[in-house]
This record gives C-alpha cells, sequence and structure tokens, in this order.
C-alpha cells in the first residue's frame, strides 16, 4: 500500500506536505504511512478517494485494477447498474393485498414498578 500511495503522489506531482494539506490531513499521518508505521484509516482513505475520484479504491486496498481509473470505465461500471421498467414492474406496482382488515389481537400496559396487564379484546 506504501507503493500505492507513493504513486499516487508522484501522478499528482505533489510532495508529502502537499499530498496531506490538500487531503486535510496531518502532515505527520502521510509520514508515518510511508514509513510503514501506520496504516491508513477509514478517514483517511475516505478522504483520499473524495479528493481524488482518479484513484480507484479497489486498487489502493488491494492492488488490483488500474490507476488512475478514468472516467469511461466509471460509466461503463455504471451502464449495467440503470434500472429498465418493464411490463411486468407497472403490474407489480397495481397490484394490491387483498387483506387489508387488521384486529387488535393483544394489548399490554406496562407500569413503572415493572408489573404489566395483557389485555384480548373479543375474549
Amino acid at each position: 500500500m506504501i507503493d500505492r500511495l507513493k504513486q499516487i503522489m508522484e501522478y499528482y506531482k505533489q510532495n508529502s506536505t502537499a499530498f496531506a494539506d490538500q487531503l486535510g490531513v496531518p502532515r505527520s499521518s502521510i509520514s508515518h504511512l510511508l514509513s510503514g508505521r501506520n496504516k491508513p484509516s477509514l478517514d483517511f482513505i475516505l478522504k483520499l478517494i473524495n479528493t481524488y475520484p482518479e484513484v480507484n479504491l479497489y486498487w489502493f486496498l488491494n492492488g488490483k485494477g488500474e490507476f488512475p481509473s478514468t472516467t469511461s470505465d466509471k460509466q461503463n461500471n455504471l451502464s449495467g447498474c440503470e434500472f429498465q421498467e418493464s411490463e411486468n414492474t407497472q403490474n407489480q406496482l397495481s397490484i394490491s393485498p387483498t387483506n387489508t382488515t387488521k384486529e387488535i389481537r393483544q394489548i399490554m400496559v406496562l407500569y413503572t414498578d415493572g408489573t404489566f396487564d395483557t389485555y384480548h379484546p373479543g375474549k
């Protein structure tokens, strides 16, 4: 992960100070990450992918995938997620439950002293 962090800094042509300032993290945290003393926190990772949208989260965490990710890759990934309405969907939306009446089966009254009463209407 250290190598990937260095690769991101080289890609954006930033030293550790500028990189930390851009992310809004303490400069020492970048130093600790690069030295291997600390591992990136969830907060750091979220700031990284929000600040630099070209950083692929899966690539950063696992080293698999591409960096920088292209916008066409993101569009291709999202194109399969679009909602397509069909006739079945419209039919399903118009179906309503046949039994809409509800009956009270049991009423419980809880008292502050820890006791309770149970009422069964219709019995």
